[in-house]
């Protein structure tokens, strides 16, 4: 009587006996005197009749597995010892072992691993292929809860180029393990959307969306996707979204300056794909939030403009740019730009010019204006550099003795309005590189250059009512006023204003207590008395003197 087992198995023919020892030994027997024993495999395409030349060497295996059909070091032994037999040999003992034992999920394990390994000889799409896809259906109908039959298989079917298929046993592995085990099958979803992003671009954009829910610290990695398949507009929503999102922990150990540095490259790269934000409040923003970096973020937003097409708003840009920075770095980050812009603009134009058949005037002039538009700006960096300068310290005289200067070639109207406004912003208490009353004197002495006289004096006698620190300051203001009266001669004028300046105050005064005001510590100013007695002896008479 023959024994047919359902497909999958392994059916031998032989002689049924009485009693399981009696019929174990018949059996044995039976199979190695005779020459062959017909042994079928059951293949999952269907019946594959494949005789099996049983050895005088499989002998003990076989009697072992005859007494214990469900111990699985017996089977591992024989499979261990047919290991170099042919594949299907292999694959028989495999289906048989499997047949006893179908939740063994080191048999499982080691046979899928053995057909992967030999179907991975052969082209994708071979029938061994079909057969291990098979193999591994049939083995989740018990494996279904092990994360490594899941990822192999996957990574098999990848491997193939199947998408559709894949995807859905992607879905099939997610819905079979439990939420603490799905890390390792999205590591290679991921690894599969990104291969075919490009071309299934909105079914791995359903991926990613799906992954973000279950790991919402990864959203760098959706960023990187959504940059990678073009999508500029969402990439630039999700990073918006991370960078106010106050309790969001980069993976990667990114500032939230490099995720916003990031948002606002992708949005100057993009301006025509990017429609839910606008970049000019977004960057703004960020300057005055990270003031170590407002050169470059001044520069992002000025690119912005540029490749809008939107020149005239650039140039503002840099203007405004450079009239706020706060340090020289970002001054020369800015300027830098600036002058590459207005460069590369130039040379664009002069390009056209050079290769236009029908040029006028009118493009020629235009070709002129951004020359001189150039020049005028690299003139202007000594001043635009001082005004920087002066707004880290508005308090540095040298500085602003270096600005007027600097406007001499404006004109003595603009050198006035400089000194007006160095002397409105010094505060002597605060003043650095110099001495404060520098800047009144300054003045005065401009006034005198251009004979006004007249204002000289009021300027003079503004600065002597002026709280400096130190009475030095008075005194120099004291001095020089009365050496202007001398070189325009009036030398009794200057004796005046000498005699006046070493009036002693009603009560006495220490030189040294800061706690008084200068003015009434000017009557002990040795250079006021130098000067005083040096102009009696020579203007004075016998009794002044």
């Amino acid at each position: 009587m023959k024994q047919h087992l359902r497909k999958g198995s392994v059916v031998c023919s032989t002689a049924l006996a009485p009693s399981r020892s009696t019929r174990s030994r018949a059996w044995v027997s039976n199979m190695f005197e005779n020459t062959s024993v017909q042994v079928f495999k059951v293949d999952s395409l269907g019946v594959n009749e494949n005789p099996l030349h049983l050895e005088e060497q499989d002998r003990p295996y076989e009697e072992d597995l005859l007494r214990n059909p469900h111990n699985i070091k017996s089977w591992l032994r024989y499979i261990e010892m047919k290991s170099k037999s042919p594949p299907k040999v292999l694959y028989m003992l495999y289906e048989r072992a499997l047949k006893q034992l179908p939740g063994s999920y080191k048999l499982w394990y080691r046979y899928l691993r053995l057909r992967r390994i030999h179907a991975r000889r052969l082209c994708p799409g071979s029938i061994l292929h079909e057969e291990t896809n098979n193999a591994h259906e049939r083995a989740l109908v018990t494996m279904h809860k092990m994360p490594r039959i899941w990822t192999d298989y996957l990574l098999f079917l990848m491997s193939q180029g199947f998408i559709t298929r894949t995807r859905r046993t992607f879905d099939r592995a997610l819905k079979a393990l439990p939420v603490t085990q799905h890390d390792r099958i999205w590591g290679i979803y991921l690894r599969f959307a990104d291969k075919h992003g490009s071309g299934i671009g909105e079914t791995c954009l359903r991926i990613y969306r799906r992954y973000v829910k279950f790991a919402p610290d990864d959203m760098e990695r959706f960023v990187e996707f959504l940059v990678g398949i073009g999508n500029a507009n969402e990439a630039a929503l999700v990073l918006a979204d991370i960078i106010n999102d106050d309790n969001f922990v980069s993976r990667q150990g990114r500032s939230k300056f490099q995720l916003w540095q990031q948002l606002c490259s992708l949005l100057v790269k993009n301006p025509s794909k990017v429609a839910a934000l606008k970049p000019d409040p977004i960057i703004r923003q960020g300057i005055s939030k990270y003031t170590d970096q407002v050169g470059l973020l001044w520069n992002s937003l000025a690119d912005y403009h540029i490749r809008c097409g939107n020149l005239l708003r650039a140039r503002d840009v840099y203007a405004e740019a450079l009239n706020t920075v706060m340090t020289v770095r970002d001054f020369t980050q800015v300027f830098d730009a600036y002058a590459e812009f207005e460069e590369s603009v130039a040379k664009a134009k002069m390009e056209a010019l050079d290769k236009s058949q029908n040029t006028s005037e009118e493009d020629e002039l235009d070709v002129e204006l951004h020359l001189a538009r150039l020049e005028a700006l690299m003139d202007k960096r000594p001043l635009l550099l001082n005004s920087v300068l002066l707004r880290q310290n508005p308090h540095n005289v040298s500085d602003w003795l270096k600005r007027v200067e600097l406007v001499k070639p404006q004109g003595a109207r603009e050198q006035i309005n400089t000194f007006m406004e160095a002397i409105t912003s010094v505060d002597p208490a605060k003043a650095t590189a110099g001495r404060p009353s520098a800047l009144w004197v300054g003045l005065a002495q401009l006034y005198e250059k251009h004979k006004q006289l007249d204002d000289a004096r009021v300027v003079f006698q503004k600065a002597t009512g002026v709280t400096f620190v130190h009475v030095e300051d008075l005194a120099s203001i004291w001095c020089e006023w009365a050496e202007m009266e001398l070189r325009n001669d009036r030398p009794e004028e200057a004796l005046r204003l000498l005699g006046k300046a070493t009036t002693a105050p009603p009560r006495k005064v220490d030189y040294y207590d800061r706690s008084e005001p200068v003015q009434a510590r000017l009557h002990k100013s040795l250079r006021v008395w130098t000067l005083y007695t040096d102009l009696e002896e020579s203007f004075g008479t016998f009794e002044t003197t």
